[in-house]
């Protein structure tokens, strides 16, 4: 059995209070707490937030909320290991499974998996991360600079202008997606989130929400019938 922390700050930029916007006809911070109760190696689901409505909200859900984060770790510059060291400090455990709220589509069976991994390999890893295969490789991105696209690597296998051959030509590169992450003590305790060596997980590709256009496109699919009967599916399977 492994405890989860749901980090949800109250003061997102750009969907104020992000974690508890409705998504179908549930605030959103509630997908996660709802897919970590239902994955059976899932002990404590515990909530990190310094918002007092956000507190409530996933209360009501069933989720604890044992202490609140202190503001210095919920600011827009604060990182990861901020509010994560504070969680260590506050609950005795080795290890802890990250579910970010704007991941809500998650499969509690699927989950299990993953930490299933995660205890296979514990003793030789610093941590575990899901990713999804990227639609395009690394080489393949851009970035501007003074208005101008400059390509991210000085070459690829000595070729200068890379960025335009077929992405066949390319390896795999994946994206970290939040789909179920794992953070050890003992990784935090050296200065690191996730350290440096670090299991990926590959999963399909998850909806992560940022933004509202997302919010819009999570919404269609929670309130399709495709989904309510993906959800059945889901809660028999479990």
């Amino acid at each position: 059995m492994i405890n989860a922390i749901i980090p949800a700050r109250g003061g997102s930029k750009g969907i104020p209070k992000k974690s508890i916007s409705p998504l179908g006809t549930h605030p959103l911070i509630a997908y996660s707490i709802t897919a970590a109760k239902l994955c059976d190696t899932i002990d404590r689901v515990i909530v990190s937030t310094d918002d007092e409505e956000i507190a409530k909200i996933a209360t009501a859900y069933g989720a604890e909320v044992p202490f609140m984060r202190p503001k210095k770790y919920a600011t827009d510059s604060s990182s990861d290991f901020g509010f994560l060291k504070h969680f260590f400090e506050n609950i005795s455990c080795s290890d802890v499974a990250l579910l970010r709220p704007t991941t809500p589509f998650r499969n509690p069976v699927l989950m299990r998996e993953v930490i299933a991994t995660y205890v296979r390999n514990k003793n030789e890893i610093t941590g575990l991360r899901t990713a999804e295969k990227m639609n395009q490789p690394a080489h393949k991105q851009l970035r501007i600079n003074n208005n101008y696209f400059e390509q991210l690597f000085d070459d690829f296998n000595g070729i200068k202008d890379y960025s335009n051959l077929p992405r066949q030509n390319f390896p795999d590169t994946y994206s970290p997606n939040g789909y179920i992450d794992i953070v050890k003590n003992d990784t935090i305790d050296s200065g690191s989130v996730f350290g440096n060596k670090i299991y990926a997980f590959v999963t399909d590709k998850m909806i992560d929400i940022d933004n509202d256009y997302d919010l819009k496109m999570a919404n269609i699919l929670a309130n399709s019938a495709d989904f309510s009967d993906y959800l059945s599916h889901l809660i028999k399977k479990t």
